[in-house]
């Protein structure tokens, strides 16, 4: 016979549990939203993730340990260099000297081929905050101070291996962050603006406005995601710069975007406009301008916000899937989806698995924004239970 040897509250943790209770009754809509996002532990974790996928993406110069573009036949394919800490000193014991393990590098008479084997005897020396090659932060500043590299910048460094260019695989990722990450936030802000704007209009007007833009959205929506992409894609010059092209990118992704944010913002006018507090900004003779921006849009944000962040991954996706088919993006840009046009062939699948770290990004970075946003929906509305 169990028996339950729980104390009940006493009176104080009743009072505190009133006051608390008090204070979330009288808290503002961004407080109650907080209070319920930290519940949601995996959301929680998600956030600390973008997080740091966009620090990565801001400092991308220093934290790379070379420039991406530079390249070294003689390491076509190299294969990660383990760590290690301790090395053997002249006095014959061991010292803390951070390092990674050097190559010995020999010819395979059947293929023609390199092959290389990690060499004990030989250690490449590795440091934090070192100098480097020399770049432009953010294309303003000039430094060559990098997070880490090797001591020596002639010895081989290739953390996560190379690619068929001898070019450092993590160097080439850490900047492909900025440009995959920058595609989804600058390509949903762009779907925001028209989608609110669109999606705005259709559900405070109603009617014949409504009717048409809603026409718009079911034919976007009805044409096959891909052949459009395909089709969009193709029919951009081949002889622009990759910075146009860049841009040219985040227009069609916007265009095609920017649907289901206009649903949201619709669904929400639409119940909205025959509120009390709208009804009441009428009669006080308010602007349209005014009643939408100053009443109707604030209680809009929060859901604004869960709408991108469940936006952004769909960008991430498109442009990584265009990219690969190597109609997006292009050399000498690198993206995610760049990077992985070198897993193409049968060699990079069973000689050179590294070369898929790029897409292990893609999928941290979208399951991460995804559970974010599940986490903020769910916040969104925090008188929900």
């Amino acid at each position: 016979m169990s028996v339950d040897t729980q104390l009940p509250p006493s009176d104080d943790d009743l009072l505190d549990r009133q006051i608390d209770a008090g204070r979330m009754q009288a808290a503002g809509q961004w407080v109650l939203i907080w209070h319920k996002f930290r519940k949601h532990k995996l959301a929680l974790v998600s956030l600390f993730v973008v997080g740091l996928i966009y620090l990565v993406a801001l400092f991308a110069e220093f934290l790379a340990p070379a420039d991406p573009g530079k390249f070294d036949p003689r390491y076509t394919f190299a294969p990660p260099q383990s760590i290690g800490l301790f090395a053997d000193d002249r006095q014959g014991g061991q010292s803390f000297q951070p390092h990674v393990t050097g190559y010995k590098i020999t010819l395979d008479v059947k293929s023609f081929r390199r092959v290389f084997v990690p060499d004990p005897d030989v250690i490449v020396p590795i440091g934090f905050f070192v100098q480097g090659q020399p770049y432009k932060m953010w294309g303003l500043f000039p430094s060559n101070l990098h997070f880490i590299g090797p001591l020596d910048q002639s010895q081989p460094f290739f953390l996560i291996g190379a690619d068929r260019l001898g070019r450092d695989l993590l160097s080439r990722t850490i900047h492909g962050t900025r440009i995959s990450m920058s595609i989804g936030l600058v390509g949903v802000g762009l779907s925001l603006l028209i989608g609110m704007t669109l999606g705005g209009i259709s559900g405070y007007y109603g009617g014949m406005v409504d009717r048409a833009i809603q026409r718009v959205i079911e034919f976007i929506r009805s044409v096959p995601t891909i052949p459009l992409w395909l089709g969009l894609a193709a029919a951009m010059p081949k002889d622009w710069p990759p910075l146009q092209i860049y841009f040219a990118i985040l227009i069609i992704l916007s265009l095609i975007g920017w649907t289901e944010i206009a649903r949201v913002v619709r669904g929400r006018f639409l119940s909205l406009r025959s509120d009390d507090f709208v009804i009441a900004a009428r009669l006080d003779g308010v602007s349209e301008f005014r009643l939408i921006m100053r009443h109707m849009m604030p209680s809009l944000y929060s859901h604004i916000i869960a709408a991108i962040t469940l936006a952004i991954p769909n960008m991430i996706l498109a442009e990584s899937s265009l990219s690969f088919l190597g109609l997006g993006l292009q050399p000498p840009i690198v993206s995610w989806g760049v990077l992985l046009q070198d897993t193409q062939n049968l060699r990079a699948i069973t000689q050179a698995p590294w070369l898929f770290v790029p897409g292990i990004c893609i999928v941290i970075a979208v399951l991460s924004l995804n559970f974010l946003g599940d986490g903020v929906r769910d916040a969104a509305d925090p008188y929900a239970k």
